[in-house]
């Protein structure tokens, strides 16, 4: 339940156009549905501007369908992330509609009215092999109401290719940068935008890359202003964070 919904509703009982129990109906799975395995958060909407999304990693495949059918319940576009192959094919038998990204690892299950995408989000990665992550990101800005750019292998051992990408850096409102190996696009990109720059690094690389720490570190220790670091391989967390900032931006729905 969004902060409009829940407006609408109480503007229903205040003018007699809802009776109390229907609303108490309405409302009975707030703040939480308990399915003993899982808490399901249906307040986070409420809070958060988007409804709780389902990590799927370290879940049986069963309960990633029960618990993506119980948010479906509100009407709510659900997101599960790290979705392997076989768990989209359970949660499509339910939800024929089901939308894969093998890249990204993702589902998504639309419902209700898609907003219209207010914020403008630049996803880009330094190479090829870290499009899995990148492409997390982008799909869940997209899902969260948010114009989305990719700018793909763009890293600095060749870096006139990112140079030829400077108008695309200048459309969007927030940039999040994909990297591994020694992880310095993003210090790069900050240091040609004035927009806020959301890091990811990644676990891509060779030994001492220590999968991913190098980059972690290149990204934490940058001397170019404007950069937030969010944990490695955490597409998912960069674009919440973006979609957070441009939620700022552009208002409420």
């Amino acid at each position: 339940m969004t902060k409009d919904e829940l407006r609408l509703l109480l503007e229903d009982v205040r003018h007699g156009r809802l009776e109390v129990d229907a609303a108490l109906d309405r409302l009975k799975t707030l703040p939480y549905e308990d399915l003993g395995f899982a808490k399901v958060d249906h307040h986070r909407a409420l809070r958060k501007g988007f409804p709780e999304v389902v990590f799927c990693q370290g879940k049986t495949t069963e309960q990633v369908v029960e618990i993506v059918q119980r948010l479906c319940g509100n009407n709510r576009t659900v997101l599960a992330t790290r979705a392997a192959r076989e768990v989209y094919e359970a949660v499509r038998a339910v939800f024929s509609d089901a939308v894969y990204s093998e890249l990204a690892r993702t589902i998504v299950v639309y419902r209700g009215e898609r907003p219209q995408p207010k914020g403008k989000v630049l996803v880009m990665s330094a190479g090829t092999a870290d499009l899995p992550v990148a492409e997390e990101a982008a799909v869940t800005a997209e899902v969260m109401g948010n114009h989305v750019r990719r700018c793909y292998d763009v890293g600095v051992a060749g870096i006139h290719r990112l140079l030829d990408k400077l108008e695309m850096i200048r459309w969007a409102q927030v940039i999040i940068v994909v990297a591994g190996m020694e992880g310095a696009l993003a210090s790069v990109v900050a240091g040609l935008a004035e927009q806020p720059v959301i890091a990811v690094p990644t676990s891509v690389g060779y030994g001492a890359s220590f999968h991913g720490l190098a980059a972690l570190l290149t990204m934490l220790n940058s001397c170019a202003s404007g950069i937030g670091v969010v944990n490695i391989d955490n597409g998912f967390g960069a674009a919440a964070l973006a979609s957070a900032i441009t939620r700022m931006i552009t208002g409420p729905e």
